[in-house]
């Protein structure tokens, strides 16, 4: 409930400046996940990925669009990428850790990490190294839905919900119902 009331906090600050509502949210899950179909020929392969918080709804979401639209159950799962992070000495004290769940084997599957938010690059970097402890994918493809610049890494999306252009100093919250009780992409200076 707490994190409930610091969200809503941030969004009504009077910098903040809504950049995607729940409408908009869906429509560009929607585009993602057709976006997801057509690049993998179909999803007989494909497993979904979600970067523990965020991530997981927004990949269990784009797993019912794909079945609605194809006919086909999208095995999805859950990683926490907490302890694979390069700056655990930074943010060791303020880590909290969760459990991945990832009750499927990615071996030899098509993997899309889903993220809310793309920014230097890192938490997927991390993403990767844990996933790794799962099985030896196919291919690993990324999906976000907001590509923010910035990037500290060499990785890039292939599947992206909207780019944000940002000051490095802004910040960039993604706030989905079944974690925030609201859909919407908040800009805060």
């Amino acid at each position: 409930m707490a994190e409930i009331k610091r969200k809503k906090k941030i969004a009504t600050d009077k910098t903040a400046k809504i950049i995607m509502d729940n409408v908009e949210v869906g429509r560009v899950l929607r585009r993602m996940a057709r976006q997801i179909v057509e690049a993998n020929k179909g999803v007989k392969e494909v497993v979904l990925v979600g970067v523990i918080q965020r991530g997981v709804p927004l990949a269990k979401r784009l797993a019912d669009i794909i079945e609605k639209e194809e006919g086909e159950k999208v095995p999805v799962g859950g990683l926490d990428v907490s302890l694979y992070r390069d700056d655990l000495n930074k943010k060791g004290e303020y880590i909290e850790v969760r459990k991945s769940e990832i009750p499927f084997s990615v071996n030899d599957k098509t993997v899309v990490l889903v993220d809310d938010v793309i920014f230097a690059g890192r938490t997927t970097r991390a993403a990767l190294d844990g996933l790794k402890d799962y099985g030896r994918a196919a291919k690993v493809q990324l999906a976000a839905l907001v590509d923010r610049g910035h990037r500290e890494l060499p990785i890039h999306p292939d599947f992206i919900g909207k780019v944000i252009p940002t000051a490095k100093d802004e910040k960039v919250s993604v706030e989905v119902y079944e974690v925030d009780g609201v859909d919407r992409v908040v800009l805060n200076k």
